[in-house]
């Protein structure tokens, strides 16, 4: 085995997301539906000789050290590995938008690589190593639609009807980090349980808000101007993540109008589990 091709990285939703507290090291505590959909970079592939990494931008450039070549290396050095890669990619998700692009790229990396390399890894054990790439990247490796709390640590999978979501992101991107350092961010959500967003998700949603919406809609007003154009649709949205992409129930008929320039707008369908779920154990042999 050489390569592997058409290798995807899907998206994530935050179906909702509060901030119930703060801990010592600064780290936030949330909570949060995480919901997988169709839109999704692509990776190819190809082993290399003498442990040499290389990545190629197809479509979108991206940073010189991304969170590919980051996983990478991350593998290299738990395994000891001789093997290097040549990894292509076909950037189609927005960078800070909330979606979860940079580790879901980091996921599929990391799964890739080690069927690629005949690694063997467990999932728990591509978890450890996607944990220090990112709070994201464990839940993109286990790859089902999950209730997530703590720092993004604890997922806990749950099952969501298939649905259709109509996501519009703004020109401009939001940076996590401006989002969680600023004074004015609501962090202290009543905590939820998951009994009871399973008792009735449509009802809990409803309920439901994202904490970071305010203050992403103070630092960027596409967000705003989003939101709105899906109002004159007659839908109500919600912001993902830490945004700036937001998103709303659509029906699955749903005829999308040209989007205002300042705005892209893709009409996705949520996923029951990840591509590439059953890539690897979930328990070391």
């Amino acid at each position: 085995m050489q390569s592997l091709h058409d290798i995807p990285a899907p998206a994530k939703l935050n179906l909702f997301l509060h901030i119930t507290g703060r801990r010592t090291d600064g780290y936030h505590l949330l909570q949060s539906v995480f919901m997988l959909i169709d839109w999704a970079d692509t990776l190819h592939v190809e082993r290399r000789d003498q442990g040499r990494l290389s990545r190629e931008d197809l479509l979108a450039p991206l940073p010189a050290d991304d969170l590919i070549l980051q996983a990478a290396r991350a593998l290299q050095a738990a395994t000891g590995t001789p093997h290097g890669a040549h990894i292509a990619v076909e950037k189609r998700l927005p960078a800070q938008a909330g979606l979860g692009g940079g580790s879901s790229d980091a996921a599929s990396t990391l799964l890739a690589l080690n069927r690629l390399w005949q690694l063997g890894l467990s999932l728990e054990q591509l978890c450890v190593i996607g944990l220090q790439l990112g709070a994201d990247v464990p839940f993109f490796l286990r790859g089902h639609n999950a209730w997530v709390e703590g720092i993004g640590e604890s997922i806990t999978p749950v099952e969501l009807p298939r649905r259709h979501v109509l996501v519009v992101k703004p020109q401009a991107g939001l940076e996590t980090r401006a989002i969680f350092s600023d004074p004015a961010l609501k962090r202290d959500s009543i905590p939820a349980t998951i009994s009871g967003f399973a008792a009735d998700p449509q009802a809990f949603l409803m309920e439901a808000r994202n904490d970071l919406q305010p203050v992403a809609q103070r630092l960027c007003p596409g967000v705003t101007q989003a939101l709105e154009w899906l109002a004159t649709l007659g839908l109500a949205g919600r912001m993902t993540g830490s945004g700036s992409a937001v998103f709303a129930w659509a029906p699955p008929d749903l005829r999308v109008p040209k989007a205002p320039d300042t705005l892209q707008a893709r009409l996705c369908c949520s996923l029951e589990a990840h591509p590439l779920s059953g890539w690897a154990a979930s328990e070391k042999s």
